[in-house]
């Protein structure tokens, strides 16, 4: 008896075997091309799966996006969606027969991590992926802010800021005349690499300045400025000679000028006389009557 229960149980198991072996396993097998989306704010995010099956019925899909506690996005059987998407999701989502997800108009909040389950009932195994969306904001172009003049006498400090509007997860790059520079002695980099301090600057610091930010869905380099660096006895001189060049140009224009000549209008005859030759005739008229 326990001899034939014996070989009952290696036929059962030489039969799990060969139907494992044989490539008919009941499962989702399912593929994902790409595990790491990046995407815009206003953009769109296609989570791209594949998957097969030997059955012929219609996969149950769910998208679910992990939090503390996971947020499910969309369900459907095939591309029929399930119920009412929420709030945050509605007209916003697709659902494709292979179980691909298009996301619309994206939002930062959306950035995270997307679980995805394809399960038929007919099959044992449910298929299951991952895909990791990133959201960004496009940068503006940047620009160098100075709280001073971009004419420095020697030895002078200054702190250059590469400021810009928009842009999340930002990175920066500063470039003096076309050559990255990074933290040198006098070349001093803030944490994040936004300021740029120069400290006692030298005559070969006379060049030009840009800085770029980066992030992950683009670059952007600011229009470049010019750092001029003089003596002080040189910048003394420049100031004077511009002061003397104003003054005589000054002296030039007030010189050459003269006044308009405007026809004068003819003199208008006093009202007094006037009236004093009427008021004696009235009087001698008067004197002859009587």
């Amino acid at each position: 008896m326990k001899a034939e229960v014996k070989i009952i149980s290696k036929v059962l198991l030489l039969m799990f075997f060969d139907f494992f072996n044989s490539g008919e396993v009941l499962a989702v097998n399912m593929t994902i091309p790409n595990t790491l989306i990046r995407g815009t704010v206003g953009g769109e995010a296609l989570f791209s799966v594949r998957y097969s099956s030997f059955s012929p019925d219609l996969p149950v899909i769910k998208w679910q996006l992990k939090r503390e506690k996971s947020v499910t996005i969309v369900q459907s059987i095939g591309t029929d969606i399930i119920g009412t998407p929420r709030p945050e999701y509605r007209d916003r989502i697709l659902v494709f027969e292979n179980g691909t997800l298009l996301l619309h108009n994206l939002r930062l909040s959306d950035d995270g991590t997307y679980d995805v389950e394809i399960s038929i009932t007919d099959d044992t195994f449910t298929g299951e992926g991952t895909i990791t969306l990133t959201v960004d904001e496009l940068i503006s172009r940047p620009y160098i802010h100075m709280e001073s003049s971009s004419v420095l006498e020697l030895s002078e400090n200054i702190v250059l800021n590469c400021s810009h509007e928009n842009g999340t997860r930002t990175s920066y790059k500063w470039f003096k005349g076309g050559k990255p520079l990074t933290n040198e002695t006098r070349f001093v980099l803030s944490p994040d690499q936004k300021l740029l301090t120069i400290t006692r600057v030298l005559m070969t610091d006379d060049d030009i300045y840009s800085c770029t930010v980066e992030n992950p869905v683009g670059s952007i380099t600011s229009l470049p400025i010019k750092l001029t660096v003089y003596k002080r006895s040189s910048l003394y001189i420049i100031l004077s000679t511009g002061g003397i060049f104003l003054l005589i140009t000054l002296v030039t224009v007030c010189a050459c000028w003269t006044p308009s000549k405007k026809p004068r209008h003819p003199p208008r005859k006093p009202l007094s006389r006037f009236y004093s030759n009427s008021h004696r005739a009235q009087i001698t008229h008067t004197g002859t009557v009587v």
